[in-house]
């Protein structure tokens, strides 16, 4: 591990309020996931670390959950864009979508000595015996995205998932007046997407709907739009359907065009892509959750470089949610700018 040579003066804590939107990057954002981005193609941060004088830059590994989806690209590239300005060398890592890959992922970094560790977690249980070895061995762990409770971490980054699902419900109940049936193309392997789920169901339940077919698409695109093939095809009659996660709203608007069921489909869900997009454009996707994603790697990030330098840093940094709809999309599209 690099060490300080000296603390900056006047250390802050981080921010915990995150930007509720942020101004539209230009059309030349987003580099190669990894690679190195200017900060004036993305959205300004809320937030700026400290830092710290070192002899050398300081070293930190993000273990991400997969480098298909954007929600996840989009964090690299903020805090690929942090790190440059800040003279830190940043090693980005695909968990492909498996808990042990990313815990050997966390092993490895330990083993090579880096100064902080951020982790987006596919299951927040089993990433616990990685980050606690990274903690017993004096290296900062902040996880992003998943909530990990556990001691070994020493900052968190997150949406409040559960609530997303109920605010995307109540969005659902307006639609349905509180009747009929929904289907979920969901991640069961995901903690977060159940998350998403368990406050989905609670709300729309709670207002008279009722919970039909659980399909899993195990936050693999593929996969996903498989499910929900089969979602639809064994359920000619549903009318409602939510999708947890990017991965499951893309496959699920696949499988509705492939299927023309765009007249017959309600569907709520989260993270936009340009297919989700085209949807709310349509009219048949009805609202979605949308993260502020470069606020999470920007967050992520900040508190990594404070922690290694040995400023304090908040332990709840939470990055607040929009709800995209077919009326305000036009204002979420700087999102798939780049």
């Amino acid at each position: 591990m690099k060490r300080p040579l000296a603390l900056a003066a006047g250390a802050c804590l981080l921010a915990l309020a995150a930007c509720d939107s942020a101004p539209a990057p230009s059309s030349d954002a987003g580099a190669e996931t990894g690679g190195s981005s200017t900060a004036g193609s993305l959205p300004e941060p809320s937030v700026q670390p400290v830092g710290c004088e070192t002899d050398e830059p300081l070293e930190i590994g993000l273990v991400t959950i997969n480098l298909q989806a954007l929600f996840f690209n989009q964090i690299n590239e903020a805090a690929q864009a942090m790190a440059d300005e800040n003279d830190v060398d940043l090693q980005i890592i695909s968990g492909n979508d498996d808990s042990v890959t990313q815990a050997n992922a966390i092993n490895t970094l330990v083993a090579d000595g880096v100064d902080a560790v951020i982790v987006a977690a596919v299951d927040t249980e089993g990433i616990k015996p990685a980050i606690r070895a990274a903690d017993e061995a004096g290296i900062p762990v902040v996880a992003v995205d998943a909530i990990v409770d556990d001691p070994a971490v020493d900052a968190q980054v997150g949406t409040a998932n559960a609530e997303g699902g109920s605010l995307i419900g109540e969005e659902l109940l307006e639609i349905s007046g509180g009747e009929g049936e929904v289907g979920i193309v969901s991640a069961l392997n995901s903690t977060i997407q159940l998350e998403r789920q368990q406050g989905f169901e609670d709300a729309v339940t709670a207002g008279g709907m009722t919970i039909g077919t659980v399909v899993d698409g195990r936050n693999i695109q593929e996969n996903a739009q498989a499910a929900a093939e089969n979602l639809l095809t064994g359920n000619p009659d549903l009318q409602y359907v939510y999708a947890t996660g990017e991965p499951a709203l893309i496959g699920l608007a696949a499988a509705v065009r492939s299927q023309g069921a765009q007249d017959r489909v309600s569907a709520v869900g989260w993270d936009l892509s340009d297919p989700a997009v085209e949807g709310l454009e349509e009219g048949w996707i009805a609202g979605v959750v949308q993260q502020n994603t470069f606020e999470f790697g920007y967050q992520a990030m900040a508190a990594a470089i404070d922690l290694a330098c040995g400023n304090p840093v908040e332990q709840e940094n939470p990055v607040d949610i929009q709800i995209v709809t077919p009326e305000n999309v036009s204002d979420y599209l700087y999102y798939l700018e780049g």
